[in-house]
């Protein structure tokens, strides 16, 4: 049985108090590089960097103290775990949580922080969740489903109440999409706002579950490759959510790594914005012209923050690379007083800072007396880079540059 409009404004009223709204921003910034109104819900701001605690406090309080007394277990990547072991803390139940053997570390010990019993096992959500039956059938914990079940939909759904306000037939409100529970809630809070208002899913090309079961008709299962947008690498969605995405989701769109990567900067740099991969594919959609509806204003669900630090290390070199902002150089040089000396004389002219340099002596390409200096150095883009490099070779060194 879907959840309804009421379904939803129940459940906000639920967690009112308890759960704060996320702030709904406008971004000049992306407004002008995409050429309409870009709104950002911020749901990467909420107690524990997701929108998963809204779905579990309202499905987690509608429980009785008999089912309170029995605890509660779930299966999750990360996010959905995070949910119900807040709620289950803040209602003062136990919580049992299974999550996949190669979960993110830091929503591994968030989860731990949270207060709950942690299970690893498998190494997909599938593989926990099924694990995660089990010991509900063995132990009698209540199963809390991370999509499939009405009024976790209900809870998720709060946030189009909160987005009301910017809905329109000219908007349109772009979804991560997994398992389904936050684009369907959305789905019927938004358009029963405004009917004709347009609501597009991503997912990323690694697990494209969900278009694949629109293709089919049903609920299908997909390969899960690995992918940066972790949280919605759900192999199936559920029949409940399927059912919903069909009745009120205009489309479903897929993304690739690295369009995933580069929101994921973007956010960053334009916008002073943590997201995890899953809370950035809404913008890797529209910035990768995936959504071929346009619209004069766009809202795009930031579902969540929880990424890994060296993750976003990694983004970040990769993105200087692309933009120019980082070169790698390499220069032979006589090995004597005075060489390096001149080198970086005309680096520092040139407003370059040196982030890593290496001398390689043992390089047997080069006579003895000669040492290969490998230079890291820190730009301001391309046209920057290029002045480096021709200001290098006027001076008569043979540059080489590796990156």
């Amino acid at each position: 049985m879907h959840p309804t409009i009421e379904d939803i404004r129940k459940a906000r009223e639920r967690i009112e108090g308890v759960i704060r709204p996320s702030p709904l921003i406008h971004s000049s910034a992306f407004s002008r590089l995409l050429d309409g109104d870009v709104f950002l819900k911020l749901e990467n701001l909420q107690e524990t960097g997701s929108f998963k605690v809204r779905g579990a406090y309202n499905r987690l309080s509608l429980m009785n103290a008999a089912e309170r007394e029995r605890g509660v277990i779930a299966a999750s990547a990360g996010n959905h775990a995070q949910g119900v072991a807040w709620a289950a803390t803040g209602l003062g139940i136990q919580a049992t949580i299974v999550m996949p053997e190669d979960v993110s570390i830091r929503k591994l010990l968030a989860v731990k922080d949270y207060g709950a019993e942690v299970i690893l096992f498998g190494t997909q959500f599938s593989d926990a969740y099924k694990h995660a039956e089990a010991l509900s059938e063995k132990t009698g914990k209540i199963m809390i489903p991370p999509f499939a079940d009405p009024q976790v939909v209900a809870g998720q759904g709060t946030i189009g109440l909160e987005i009301s306000e910017v809905l329109d037939e000219n908007t349109i409100v772009v979804v991560p999409a997994g398992g389904g529970g936050l684009i369907s809630g959305i789905a019927i809070a938004a358009k029963s706002r405004c009917a004709k208002v347009r609501i597009i899913g991503v997912q990323t090309e690694a697990c494209p579950s969900t278009i694949r079961s629109l293709e089919k008709g049903s609920p299908t299962a997909v390969e899960v490759c690995h992918t940066l947008a972790d949280g919605i690498a759900v192999n199936k969605p559920g029949d409940l959510n399927l059912s919903i995405i069909q009745k009120y989701v205009d489309d479903v769109v897929a993304v690739d790594e690295e369009s995933i990567a580069t929101a994921i900067l973007n956010l960053l740099d334009r916008a002073n914005i943590i997201a995890e991969g899953s809370g950035a594919v809404p913008l890797a959609a529209l910035m990768e012209g995936r959504i071929s509806s346009r619209a004069k204003r766009y809202v795009l669900i930031i579902s969540g923050g929880n990424i890994e630090i060296n993750t976003i290390d990694r983004i970040l070199q990769r993105g200087s690379i692309r933009t120019g902002r980082l070169i790698r150089i390499e220069i032979d040089l006589l090995d004597v007083p005075g060489s390096l000396w001149r080198l970086m004389g005309i680096i520092a002219k040139e407003k370059a800072n040196i982030l890593h340099i290496f001398h390689d002596r043992l390089n047997l390409e080069n006579p003895i007396q000669v040492s290969r200096v490998k230079l890291n150095l820190e730009t301001r883009g391309h046209d920057h880079a290029k002045e480096i490099l021709d200001k290098l070779k006027e001076a008569g060194y043979d540059v080489k540059q590796t990156l």
